[in-house]
């Protein structure tokens, strides 16, 4: 069932939300060659909860997986998304999906992007490039009237003109009163097909866009998602809500 928010609700995702960005900015102006995935991770964790809320990512299970170490995931070059921080070092030239969750007042909001490691090639700078720009299209497709696969095309149509593949094995997902609610949102998809858009829809739009090709496997971890190819990926993601018939970004500062 695809839950339909107040704007009282709303309100307090947008809280959410809003602290979501603050992370993700203090994050990036961090990353540099040398630190480690974990302090970005301490970073994250102390900050969100300096603002009486708590890491949503933080022992979330799913399908009986043990629960999420991490307060951010920390996602490198080839990982996809789902990487736990560790010991792992930064090095030049690599690429950072920092995803984060956070939840206050019984609200969630989710967001990420990916941020080059010091001096990044062509290839990621244009991977990043037009991986954000896939983002925003989709939400621009986000319209009161329109289908949650019109958001899809969208992302999809782009990504693949310019020659990389969008994940299909994970998709974005209706978020606010619990971290993953329905409608789930592929990044691939027939425009003019799946669930209605509507007012008060809270979404998590999040394209996952591949170098190479679009397969993916999950490491021995449990957790981390790594391109099959060996080649990297990366992932942009904000949650919006459409309000008299548009889509609003909340993850903003």
């Amino acid at each position: 069932m695809i839950l339909i928010k107040s704007k009282n609700e709303i309100d307090l995702i947008r809280e959410s939300c809003k602290i979501v960005a603050e992370v993700l900015l203090i994050l990036k102006n961090h990353v540099k060659p040398g630190i480690k995935t974990i302090e970005l991770d301490k970073i994250a964790e102390d900050y969100i909860l300096s603002c009486n809320a708590k890491p949503a990512f933080k022992g979330y299970s799913q399908g009986g997986a043990k629960g999420f170490p991490g307060s951010i995931c920390s996602s490198v070059d080839e990982e996809v998304v789902h990487g736990i921080p560790g010991n792992k070092v930064l090095e030049n030239g690599e690429i950072i999906s920092l995803d984060i969750g956070v939840v206050k007042n019984g609200y969630f909001g989710d967001g990420a992007l990916t941020v080059p490691v010091g001096s990044i090639s062509d290839l990621k700078a244009k991977l990043l490039e037009v991986t954000e720009k896939s983002l925003y299209l989709g939400i621009e497709s986000a319209v009161e009237g329109n289908r949650v696969h019109d958001i899809s095309a969208s992302v999809q149509n782009y990504v693949e003109k310019n020659n990389f593949s969008v994940v299909r094995d994970l998709c974005g997902h209706g978020v606010g009163k619990y971290l993953h609610e329905e409608p789930s949102i592929p990044n691939f998809g027939k425009q003019g097909t799946g669930p209605k858009l509507k007012n008060g829809m809270t979404l998590a739009i999040e394209p996952m866009v591949n170098a190479g090709d679009y397969r993916v496997k999950v490491g021995l971890d449990g957790w981390t998602v790594i391109t099959a190819d060996g080649l990297p990926s990366a992932h942009f993601e904000h949650t919006i809500a459409i309000i008299n018939g548009k889509p609003e970004i909340l993850t903003v500062c």
